[in-house]
């Protein structure tokens, strides 16, 4: 941090628009006069960024324990856009196109790069369409899963995507690969603003490259290690002062590099061997049809049993024969049993929520008793 960076870059412009800070700010205060609803956070937003205060509120994703609010410094978020464009080589005068909820830290990030870096930002109603009617092209974007699946037919506008709020699907990847796009599955979170680390999704343009598929890498000026757990810790001085201890299991390669396995909170000790829930999920993902998710269950037997909860309609004596012909199971990660659930439940971005999935798994065991 040896300089000063302006909080508005003079070659920002929004929706086409040149910025200076007086003219941001009156865009945000129109927004929140009159603007529809997804334009009432931005310039919420907007108004919080250009005021004489070091921090921003914002709003965890809630997606493993309750959202929760925390202050980030507007330095840090800065350093984070900084990295960011130094990773992808991103220049002022770049397009970017904005179509995320600015009201979790990924959309404000959003705006954070495009007036720091002095981006052309294009904003657009959150949907999970949200290419649908542009004709422009884009240096850069940000989706989550789901809106990506949507646009597929809309990438070739887009050079570079980063894709987060949710784990990439497996058949996501399989679809993606003829694109031209560069496609980043991101790692970070609230407290780091944003991403920490990227792995790029093998489309035709990552193609050569000699980069393992299943690894992240770390943004610059960011180091990593484990602690005794086996979980990811995060030296990142330009956005914290501390280092970070994840709960993020991982295997690590270098100290800027690793492959994610799962989360230390979803570990499952059934009768003396821990099974990393996610891990597994990924094992049987290509085999069933159904989303599922991994519980480990009281039971006075095993300590935890393997309970798999399903979301649709399922056929369980169908769904337990095909897991155990798969080849690469060992017998202790066939689940115990079943349950199926209508709707798995989800934060916005997508990500389910796998609190309140236990929660109605138990009821449903429950009534079964």
């Amino acid at each position: 941090m040896n300089q000063e960076i302006p909080k508005v870059h003079s070659a920002f412009r929004f929706n086409d628009i040149p910025c200076d800070k007086d003219t941001l700010f009156e865009i945000g205060y129109s927004f929140i006069k009159e603007g529809e609803g997804y334009e009432l956070h931005v310039g919420d937003f907007l108004i919080n960024w250009l005021s004489d205060e070091d921090e921003i509120i914002v709003k965890t994703s809630g997606s493993t324990g309750s959202p929760k609010l925390i202050a980030l410094k507007k330095e840090t978020m800065i350093q984070s856009a900084l990295a960011t464009a130094e990773f992808f080589d991103l220049q002022p005068g770049s397009n970017a196109l904005c179509c995320l909820s600015t009201e979790n830290i990924a959309g404000k990030m959003m705006l954070v790069r495009a007036m720091v870096l002095g981006w052309n930002l294009d904003l657009v109603a959150p949907s999970s369409m949200p290419m649908v009617g542009l004709n422009k092209d884009y240096h850069f974007c940000a989706m989550v899963p789901l809106q990506l699946r949507k646009s597929l037919k809309q990438m070739e506008q887009v050079r570079t995507l980063i894709v987060g709020g949710a784990a990439f699907p497996a058949d996501l990847e399989e679809k993606v690969a003829d694109l031209n796009t560069a496609i980043y599955e991101t790692y970070g979170m609230t407290e780091t603003a944003s991403h920490i680390a990227l792995r790029q999704i093998r489309t035709r343009a990552s193609r050569g490259k000699a980069a393992e598929t299943e690894l992240f890498s770390a943004l610059p000026g960011i180091t990593l290690s484990q602690d005794n757990r086996g979980c990811l810790v995060i030296d990142a001085p330009d956005l914290a002062s501390e280092p970070i201890i994840t709960n993020d299991l991982v295997r690590l390669v270098s100290d800027s590099g690793f492959q994610w396995l799962g989360r230390w909170d979803n570990v499952i000790n059934s009768g003396g061997v821990k099974l990393i829930a996610e891990e597994l999920e990924k094992k049987y993902s290509n085999h069933l049809n159904n989303r599922i998710v991994l519980l480990g269950i009281t039971d006075d037997t095993l300590g935890e049993k393997l309970v798999l909860a399903a979301e649709g309609e399922v056929n369980d004596p169908d769904m337990m024969e095909t897991l155990r012909e798969l080849p690469d199971l060992h017998a202790y990660e066939i689940p115990k049993q079943i349950v199926p659930l209508e709707k798995f439940p989800e934060t916005k971005n997508g990500k389910i929520i796998r609190s309140r999935i236990r929660e109605l798994v138990l009821e449903k065991l429950h009534t079964k008793e």
